[in-house]
């Protein structure tokens, strides 16, 4: 085990119990009212434990106590942090370090006292370290945190351990997440792993819990391989991209079954099958579904990101109105607007001046104005934000616009995730073909104040597709009337890509 290297235990914390019954009869004292303040005690103990010198059998059993007590304090606490704008404020980033910080160190006491346990408690020290590990792992992903390479290391080290001990598929009941049943340390390793190298960061909320969920029942379906399976089609994820694998450790995971399983719910999917139906859950569309699933495919696939590319800086508008201005050199909404859009007026104006005036004033003053940029860099295939304090706070995937080549180009940028120096990172791509920015015309009567909805027409070959503001409305098989473009009328198909401001619809003209 001297290739494990474990963090130093604390040995300046007092243990606040005994023996079981002291510890029943302090956690019955903790305010449960008060979750962060009641984790915190949690993990105070955890490290108190993992530090001291008590009987091997007793700390196995004072662990589980503690790990029983927290899982409902974390699921009052996770949604503080789960999928929020990037860098998450102070408070809501002390939610995400307690959470994290307790299943990290919980795994780190159970992994220290393994060989102190007969088999049996090796069996359970392993399994709940695994278990810890992942939970540990999932709380960097909702937050969209870099996961360190600390817990890779500690994940493999752990299917090491469970190799040697031949106790990898070993199932034990486990009472504190009775949906599972019984689970072994392949079936919480191979979980973590698959969310790992599918880039759970350019996941939303929404389908990251049902990716979660999917994998979670389709755990022990992955297997453990040396070499890769020889299959015509093999579907191996190489986990030696993770972390330095110790003698004895696989280096694949055969995901075959899995990938079975997800083009089973496809088909029943594209067939009118409903995600619940199929265990899915709630939270997405059939629609939303089946493009989820085939991009978990596509990512099991090739779960290793595209690098290289240019390199440099980019400056980034960000949201439909300054796309807008990038690729029409003009705002859709700009200060004096209001009321321009009246035909009354402006013929009023027309009539008396020979031309609308405010127009022309508008027009000039929108020419005038800068676009709101944030100073980005280009490197090694993504998009780096340097410090946190360099702009707003992001959210993705979310519509961006940039000069590229001198060139206005309008894509998306996805996968934000915050990395070590508080540095903003994420994925980048550029929709390919011709674009034209437009608006949203109103039949309906409407207040001459209110703004422009921008609209972004996307012709690529013979493929619409039609960009618009999350907030814009647009409903399925429902004309739509744009200004500003080459189409007038169109009708949105089906939801293509959904973003935290955007929504991109396949469409065609009417």
């Amino acid at each position: 085990m001297q290739w494990l290297a474990l963090p130093d235990p604390r040995k300046n914390i007092a243990l606040a119990f005994e023996n079981v019954a002291e510890a029943r009869a302090w956690l019955a004292r903790q305010p449960r009212a008060q979750p962060q303040q009641t984790l915190a005690a949690l993990v105070m103990q955890v490290e108190a434990i993992d530090g001291s010198a008590c009987d091997p059998a007793l700390t196995i059993e004072l662990l589980g106590l503690l790990r029983t007590a927290a899982i409902p304090l974390q699921e009052r606490i996770e949604p503080r942090f789960a999928r929020r704008a990037l860098p998450l404020p102070a408070d809501d980033y002390r939610d995400f370090e307690l959470v994290a910080r307790f299943w990290h160190r919980l795994g780190v006491a159970y992994l220290r006292r393994y060989e102190e346990q007969g088999i049996s408690g090796r069996s359970l020290a392993l399994n709940r370290a695994a278990s810890a590990l992942r939970l540990a792992a999932y709380a960097y992903f909702l937050a969209a945190y870099e996961c360190p390479s600390a817990l890779d290391r500690l994940l493999i080290g752990t299917l090491t351990l469970a190799i040697h001990d031949d106790v990898l598929v070993r199932p034990l009941p486990d009472q504190d997440f009775p949906s599972l049943g019984d689970t072994t340390v392949a079936g919480h390793l191979a979980w973590a792993f698959l969310l790992r190298l599918i880039d759970p960061y350019r996941l939303t909320e929404s389908q990251l819990t049902v990716t979660n969920r999917a994998l979670g029942r389709w755990r022990e379906l992955a297997e453990f391989r040396s070499e890769p399976a020889p299959r015509a089609r093999p579907r191996n994820l190489d986990l030696s991209i993770l972390a330095p694998l110790p003698d004895g450790a696989p280096r694949w995971l055969d995901v075959q079954a899995i990938d079975h399983k997800l083009r089973k719910r496809l088909t029943a999917l594209q067939q009118g099958a409903s995600p619940e139906s199929l265990k899915l859950g709630r939270e997405l569309t059939p629609s939303a579904s089946i493009r989820l699933l085939k991009e978990i495919r596509h990512s099991l696939t090739l779960p290793e990101r595209d690098t290289g590319g240019e390199g440099g800086d980019i400056a980034l508008a960000f949201g439909g109105e300054n796309a807008y201005a990038m690729l029409r050199d003009e705002f859709l909404n700009a200060a004096g607007d209001i009321g321009v859009d009246s035909s009354t007026l402006a013929h009023q104006r027309t009539a008396v001046f020979g031309f609308d005036r405010a127009e022309r004033a508008t027009t000039a003053v929108k020419k005038q104005m800068p676009i709101a940029t944030e100073a980005w860099k280009l490197f090694d295939g993504m998009v780096l934000r340097p410090s946190a304090d360099s702009g707003a706070r992001r959210q993705s995937p979310c519509l961006v616009a940039a000069q590229v080549g001198g060139q206005p180009r309008l894509g998306v940028l996805f996968g934000l995730q915050v990395a070590a120096g508080d540095v903003l990172s994420g994925g980048l791509y550029w929709y390919e073909g011709e674009i034209e920015a437009g608006w949203l015309k109103r039949d309906e009567p409407h207040d001459p104040a209110s703004p422009r909805i921008p609209a972004f027409l996307i012709c690529a070959d013979e493929d619409l597709s039609l960009v618009l503001p999350a907030t814009a409305g647009a409903r399925l098989n429902v004309d739509l009337a744009i200004d500003g473009t080459s189409l007038a009328h169109l009708r949105p198909d089906e939801v293509l890509e959904r973003g935290v401001d955007f929504v991109r619809y396949a469409c065609h003209a009417v």
